[in-house]
């Protein structure tokens, strides 16, 4: 009787494999525009099996954001990206054929001080290290700034630094060449393991600010002539947040293996801040966070003026799997 019932569960297991591996799989390459904690459901997909489980030979790629990332959507190199969605819309806006599809969630910023500068206050007349006028990072810090009464260029001063990375506009601040900048809650931990303190001195998400997401896009005619294929990786997608959101080593393996960090604190607190927090579990796009940025834009990008975010936005496909039980269906594999 034990030996049957085992029997049955490896088959239950191990049978969509299998009938997956049986059939040709379908290619698909998707992008991501940065080494950050927010891509582990896609390189949980693919290290799980996800990708095959549901008829695709699943490619995650680096490809760097902005125009890189974009063009290679349009060109049909990859069929999936993962990116700041401004830097889609603009392209949109622009006759583009692309498109927001999904989500991996508002990025977690801070802004962060040198432990000498403890409150919004102790800002007033420093130097803060933006990235470069125009960019998503800057405008979250001029949103931040004005709604905690400081005025840029008046009470401080924005330094573009021209570095992306908020680790090493970090450094600069510990080097004294800057007094505060927008950093993320895995900066914190990174920091804290190397014995050196920040003063998280605003939170956006308590302030009500909104802040860029990074978006999952894909092309209208790609969702149009492969529908089969695109919601298969969405399923293979919200599958694997899902596995990562409820088994922690699962989630700590790709961080190892892709992100190259090993130290228990910092695998905790990422994936705590993203499968937990950011990343939704229903991932449509966020629409406040499109519509900040496109009204931020639109002072340097004419044909985003008078846009909504829904313009840029095709959120049928998540509602078909949600319509078809398939969130439900994950939901009731946790509570067995």
């Amino acid at each position: 009787m034990k030996k049957t019932l085992l029997t049955a569960v490896l088959l239950l297991i191990f049978t969509p494999l299998v009938s997956a591996q049986e059939k040709k799989l379908e290619p698909l390459v998707v992008s991501y525009a940065s080494v950050s904690g927010s891509r582990a459901p896609l390189w949980i997909a693919k290290e799980m099996g996800l990708f095959e489980k549901y008829g695709l030979d699943g490619r995650p790629i680096y490809v760097p954001a902005g125009y890189p990332s974009v063009s290679a959507l349009i060109s049909g190199d990859v069929q999936f990206i993962a990116t700041g969605g401004s830097v889609v819309a603009a392209a949109a806006a622009r006759g583009a054929q692309v498109v927001m599809v999904a989500t991996l969630g508002s990025i977690a910023y801070k802004l962060m001080a040198h432990p000498s500068i403890s409150t919004i206050e102790g800002l007033r007349g420093k130097v803060i290290g933006g990235l470069r006028p125009g960019t998503t990072t800057d405008f979250v810090l001029q949103r931040i700034l004005l709604k905690v009464g400081l005025t840029p260029g008046k009470d401080v001063t924005i330094l573009p630094t021209g570095l992306s990375r908020s680790d090493e506009r970090l450094l600069l601040m510990f080097q004294g060449k800057i007094q505060a900048t927008i950093g993320t809650v895995d900066n914190v931990a990174q920091l804290e393991l190397k014995g050196l303190k920040v003063n998280v001195i605003a939170d956006p998400l308590e302030l009500g600010v909104s802040t860029p997401a990074s978006d999952i896009s894909s092309t209208r005619p790609f969702l149009a002539n492969q529908r089969n294929r695109a919601k298969a990786f969405l399923r293979a997608f919200c599958e694997a947040n899902w596995l990562g959101r409820n088994d922690k080593e699962v989630a700590f393996r790709v961080y190892r293996k892709y992100m190259r960090i090993d130290e228990p604190k910092l695998l905790d607190s990422m994936h705590r801040n993203y499968l937990l927090t950011s990343i939704p579990v229903k991932p449509y796009p966020i629409e406040d966070a499109i519509q900040a940025d496109l009204e931020d834009l639109s002072s340097s990008i004419a044909e985003l003026r008078g846009k909504k975010a829904s313009d840029f936005m095709d959120t049928s496909l998540l509602r078909e799997l949600e319509n078809e039980g398939f969130f439900a269906r994950l939901h009731a594999q946790k509570t067995r």
